[in-house]
């Protein structure tokens, strides 16, 4: 079994672990602070929930058409386009007295970039790390993301108390830069995965798109990856308005409970990445689906403080069951578009993330918060049991007969 040892060892994924823990140091303080800015002039839980888990709507649209480029651009570059995106959109946001309509705006840069390329990280990961480590290094990857959201959430929540929401995006700002100088001094320069662009970008993207979406193997994988975590999101992004209903020091309660659910989400990579034997994590996949949302039916009688952080801790463990459902998604796919496979995968999440915010903003509007977070925890469950069937296509035991994963072929140059 690989180790962290084995992984740490490798220069570049030193510095991408680094990177990561930088880039969600911005992405927490900069969610927190429009998220807290919206809710403050809006006191609407749907406006408040885009304003924080929106932003990937746009990519609803952009990835479905410029994707390709994730195999088609120098993967370094691609990254550092990325960094860029997200340093220009908050520094933009430290402009005083910028409406809340046009800093919404703003949160089209960065997702409209990293609709392109968002895939090309994984790509990089996959080529660096020995074969049979890919799980390892994506729940270490992740152990980072939550970790540094744990920092971000918690010291956010905290600083808004005698910080202004401006204060938190310069810090954002701050580590977008960090993460574009690291990018470009520690990453090694790499070809292209392949050539072309303009519209031949547009038919590859949506060619290659339509086979996986298609395809009775990785359709479901994209479902069950998507959609329950999505409306978990849902219940996620209203933590700001429970933190304002009936809650002492909101902007504080809203902070831990963001902390809570990525030190859950930490100890889950943790545990299932490093410790799980490989022939156990196939088997806990709907375990861990159910209970990522089964302690959000609680909120339905909105427990206290010490209690609703206790659940979204617990809650967030299930968050590790998406190692295992990635692992499937590379293996059935061709090995020349596994930067789009995986691009497809982030760009989806992030737009069921913010699909399962609007949901749960418009229940919201017609429900107390917690009871809202109730409701969508019952809707993640619904979907986690209706896609058990389709999930048992792609189980390891179903192999051709040379032994092997059957793999869902995708030619690069299609369309």
């Amino acid at each position: 079994m690989p180790t962290y040892r084995s992984l740490f060892a490798i220069r570049e994924f030193r510095v991408l672990f680094v990177n990561r823990c930088v880039v969600m140091i911005s992405v927490a303080a900069s969610a927190l602070a429009l998220g807290t800015i919206t809710y403050d002039a809006t006191r609407s839980p749907v406006l408040t929930g885009l304003s924080m888990f929106g932003g990937p709507l746009v990519s609803l649209v952009t990835s479905q058409l410029l994707l390709a480029s994730s195999y088609s651009v120098r993967p370094r570059t691609a990254l550092m386009f990325q960094m860029s995106g997200a340093l220009v959109s908050d520094a933009l946001q430290l402009v005083p007295g910028m409406p809340w309509q046009l800093r919404f705006l703003l949160l089209a840069i960065p997702y409209v970039v990293n609709s392109m390329f968002s895939g090309t990280q994984w790509a990089i990961v996959r080529d660096m790390v020995p074969d049979g480590s890919f799980i390892l290094a994506r729940s270490t990857m992740n152990l980072a993301a939550n970790g540094m959201q744990v920092v971000g959430w918690g010291i956010g929540g905290l600083a808004l108390i005698w910080l202004s929401p401006r204060g938190l995006f310069l810090v954002a700002a701050i580590a977008d830069l960090m993460s574009l100088l690291n990018v470009r001094l520690g990453i090694r320069d790499r070809p292209a995965r392949g050539t072309g662009g303009g519209r031949n970008v547009v038919r590859r993207t949506a060619a290659v798109n339509r086979r996986l979406l298609g395809s009775g193997l990785t359709r479901p994988l994209y479902l069950a990856l998507w959609v329950p975590s999505g409306l978990v999101a849902g219940c996620e992004s209203l933590f700001v308005p429970y933190g304002h209903s009936g809650h002492s020091g909101h902007g504080a309660i809203a902070g831990y409970l963001f902390a809570a659910t990525a030190a859950g989400m930490m100890l889950g990579d943790l545990l299932f990445g490093r410790f799980v034997p490989p022939a156990w994590r196939d088997r806990m996949i709907e375990p861990l689906r159910l209970l990522l949302a089964v302690p959000y039916i609680v909120f339905l009688v909105s427990p206290p403080s010490f209690a609703a952080v206790a659940l979204a801790f617990v809650a967030s463990v299930g968050y590790a069951a998406a190692l295992p459902l990635q692992d499937r998604l590379i293996r059935h796919a061709d090995e020349a578009v596994q930067g789009q496979v995986m691009g497809l995968y982030g760009s989806g999440m992030m737009i069921w993330q913010a699909v399962g915010a609007l949901i749960a903003g418009a229940v919201a509007s017609w429900f107390p918060p917690g009871r809202a977070m109730g409701v969508m925890a019952v809707a993640s469950v619904a979907v986690t049991v209706a896609l058990v069937r389709g999930l048992r296509r792609s189980a390891p035991v179903k192999r051709d007969s040379s032994g092997e994963l059957p793999k869902l072929v995708v030619d690069r140059s299609a369309g």
